[in-house]
């Protein structure tokens, strides 16, 4: 009996555990980093109700798939490379940064897959 119950026990707080995981993801992205992305996607995408919903989605994804730590190298990165001059050129040729914007790129993608159909 106490077996039955320690088994029921474990695997409720493997569910809370899990859930709490869960909930985690994406909440390490600042409010004001979120409120920029959102702000800068409304003015491509239109000032609309609906352009809102799609641009918070669209971050929210990204949280979801991107640790904030590399979702502000990969922006860094990007900035950088918009530096003319011999002193952004490490951004530009240093293999683990693209592989970093790679990585922004395809939880971008995937943003733009679920949230602007």
């Amino acid at each position: 009996m106490t077996f039955k119950v320690s088994l029921i026990a474990a695997a409720m707080f493997c569910a809370v555990g899990a859930g709490v995981a869960q909930a985690a993801v994406g909440e390490d992205y600042p409010t004001a980093e979120k409120a920029d992305y959102i702000f800068g996607c409304m003015a491509a995408n239109g000032q609309t109700r609906e352009s809102l919903d799609r641009c918070s989605c669209s971050i929210d994804t990204i949280a979801t798939i991107l640790p904030f730590a590399e979702y502000e190298q990969a922006e860094t990165v990007l900035r950088m490379n918009k530096v003319a001059g011999q002193s952004s050129e490490v951004f530009r040729s240093t293999g683990q940064l693209r592989d970093v914007v790679s990585t922004m790129r395809r939880a971008q993608a995937e943003a733009e897959v679920k949230c602007f159909p």
